[in-house]
């Protein structure tokens, strides 16, 4: 019985100690699907969930009321293996920074991408990441704000299907993704620093 007991308090110090560095990052780049396919492959990130966020109305839904939101990721990573300041690198390159009225072929407000800091420091890396884009294309406009973090509120309930779609739905996910032109579209602003 004592030997349970010390393992299974062992175990609960370790699983503890390996949250510690957990850190997490909201992201909006259009599609919630797309989204997580390109942040979970990143090594370092445990979790991306989909969700909403930077709006005023309480509990959206996607197919009830959602307005004012974004559609976004909440991704959960380990610093100890993967900086903020990686995430932003990887984020850019996954996203058109110049379309003011959403993201490839999903255009509304909900569609729009932005960057949700929850401190000073996400801020500033935020912040300066994004002038590294402003004067990499000096003959274009970045529409892609910083903004406070506000609540995330996870796709839940009946609407879970949109959780890990691209895992659950492949064939489908991959006719939309190739459909709605996104990765010709990344490929066109970024070249060869696309990452998926």
């Amino acid at each position: 019985m004592n030997t349970i007991r010390s393992v299974f308090f062992l175990t609960m110090l370790l699983a503890a100690g390996s949250q510690v560095s957990a850190e997490t990052a909201v992201l909006a780049g259009g599609c919630f699907w797309c989204m997580e396919s390109d942040f979970e492959k990143l090594e370092g990130v445990s979790d991306v969930v989909s969700g909403f966020t930077g709006g005023e109305l309480e509990n959206p839904t996607y197919r009830g009321n959602h307005a004012g939101h974004y559609e976004a990721v909440k991704i959960t990573y380990d610093a100890k293996k993967l900086s903020y300041q990686k995430i932003l690198d990887h984020y850019w390159v996954n996203i058109d920074p110049f379309d003011a009225r959403g993201q490839f072929c999903d255009k509304g407000h909900s569609y729009l991408s932005a960057v949700f800091v929850a401190n000073e420091t996400q801020r500033e890396l935020a912040e300066a990441s994004r002038k590294k884009v402003v004067a990499q294309f000096p003959g274009q406009q970045v529409i892609t704000p910083i903004l406070p973090a506000s609540t995330f509120y996870p796709i839940k309930g009946n609407e879970s299907y949109h959780q890990d779609y691209y895992k659950n739905n492949p064939v489908r996910y991959k006719y939309y993704r190739w459909n709605c032109g996104r990765d010709q579209r990344l490929k066109e602003i970024w070249g060869d620093k696309v990452t998926h």
